[in-house]
């Protein structure tokens, strides 16, 4: 029984070494395991076969043959004499028929891989019967999937929510990038396979396209290097300041922090938004005092580098509680030992927070220094809800204090450049996946996971 349980099951061994039923397998799907006696899976597996070749003659082959050229029938307007009005036939519609091509793609592979599965899976019953050993009955699988089974159980679902979810509209996404599918020379209907020519835009720093993305590229990780350390920095050491034994009202401190992060952010971020209006609370208040002129205004939102100061600023106010609370637990479980070794040894107080607090710190807190960064790059609603991604200059897509993520957005939903907003999507999703996998593979919580226990 052992060698059979340890034998490697391959589709290659299912056909040159399957009995009759297993080889049957590869054309009626199911027939090995009903021939093995495994009949309500068999039949299960056989109507899944049935169901794809109804899918496919039915609608399946039409999606992949329209694939190629995305349609080519336009909406016409046609007179109707009798009604005396203008009608309009109905053409192609080139985004469903990359939708429906991309679904009709992954159902395909869904088949294949049912496919192998069932082919390795009579062989397997197979060579048990042949060894004489157990074949397990419907029964015996249906009660496995709640023992032994039970993570391909929980796991279904999600799987399959990812897949549908995530997987599909992703590679939608990635497919629309290679196309002209924007308001440019009225492609919002049909439009049709462009190549690479969307990535030559977005790369081409003499561009109008390129320029602005490699602009905002670069204010994109300035902003997220500046939100991310300064957060992490000031969070630390407020947290150690209230942590100390001399602090008094640690609770009551805490509670303070605890209740800014109470209120929705979004509400306090267009609050912040309004009070910082040329009119807003902040100018009229400094213009009674007489600190500014009667007609004059700070430019909060119309200067570039006032615009980008203040969001950086207002970031800390909203961030800073979350690091606080994520520092504090940290810093009441570093070992009180270490901490009075080191007095003993005679290190004061900065050599102590640079040979113990800091690296004990950072090796923690790695992984959320990592999340912390990717999320700050897609923190839309910082942006969006304060500045609105301006000033935007004229003749422009994007604004000086658009991200990424934001100008994504602008491209998509406001001005209809479908096609630039998928290689956008894509250029983001690039650049954070090297920059998580570089930076946690680099880092001590990956290369020495024991080193603090």
């Amino acid at each position: 029984m052992a060698k059979v349980l340890n034998e490697k099951y391959t589709v290659g061994k299912a056909l040159t070494k399957g009995d009759l039923y297993t080889k049957l397998s590869a054309l009626v799907m199911g027939a090995g395991l009903a021939g093995h006696g495994q009949i309500v899976k068999g039949v299960l597996v056989f109507a899944c076969e049935i169901a794809f070749i109804f899918y496919i003659v039915t609608s399946g082959i039409a999606n992949l043959a329209m694939m190629p050229s995305l349609g080519d029938r336009a909406q016409e307007e046609v007179w109707n004499e009798a009604k005396q009005i203008y009608e309009y036939t109905q053409g192609d519609n080139s985004q469903q028929i990359l939708l429906f091509g991309v679904v009709t793609l992954f159902v395909i592979a869904g088949l294949i891989a049912l496919w192998v599965l069932q082919m390795k899976h009579s062989y397997k019953i197979q060579r048990l019967q042949e060894n004489g050993e157990h074949v397990p009955t419907f029964k015996e699988d249906i009660i496995s999937l709640f023992n032994g089974n039970l993570h391909m159980t929980l796991m279904t679902l999600p799987c399959l929510g990812i897949l549908v979810f995530n997987i599909v509209p992703l590679v939608y996404m990635i497919s629309m990038a290679f196309t002209n599918y924007s308001k440019e020379g009225e492609h919002l209907m049909l439009f049709d396979w462009d190549g690479l020519t969307q990535f030559g835009r977005v790369l081409n720093m003499s561009g109008n396209i390129g320029r602005q993305f490699w602009h905002v590229l670069a204010w994109t990780v300035t902003w997220a290097i500046f939100a991310t350390f300064l957060n992490y920095i000031l969070g630390m050491v407020l947290a150690m300041i209230i942590n100390r034994k001399d602090t008094k009202g640690k609770a009551f401190w805490r509670f303070c922090f605890v209740l800014s992060i109470a209120v929705p952010q979004f509400v306090s971020l267009m609050v912040m938004n309004i009070m910082l209006q040329p009119n807003g609370a902040v100018n009229v208040l400094l213009r009674n005092l007489g600190w500014i002129g009667a007609a004059d205004s700070l430019p909060f939102w119309t200067d570039v580098t006032w615009a980008r100061i203040t969001i950086i600023v207002i970031n800390l106010w909203v961030g800073i509680p979350y690091t606080l609370l994520q520092v504090t637990g940290i810093l009441q479980n570093i070992p009180g030992e270490l901490y009075e070794a080191a007095r003993m040894d005679g290190a004061g107080p900065v050599k102590i927070f640079f040979s113990i607090t800091l690296p004990y710190m950072l090796f923690v807190t790695t992984p959320y220094l990592i999340t912390s960064f990717v999320g700050n790059i897609n923190n839309f609603n910082v942006i969006y809800l304060l500045s609105g991604g301006g000033p935007t200059y004229v003749g422009d897509t994007a604004g000086q204090t658009d991200l990424l993520v934001t100008w994504l957005y602008k491209l998509t939903v406001e001005q209809q450049y479908y096609n630039l907003g998928a290689v956008i999507g894509i250029m983001t999703f690039i650049i954070l996946t090297i920059i998580t996998l570089v930076t946690y593979r680099n880092s001590a919580s990956y290369k020495n996971e024991e080193a603090f226990m």
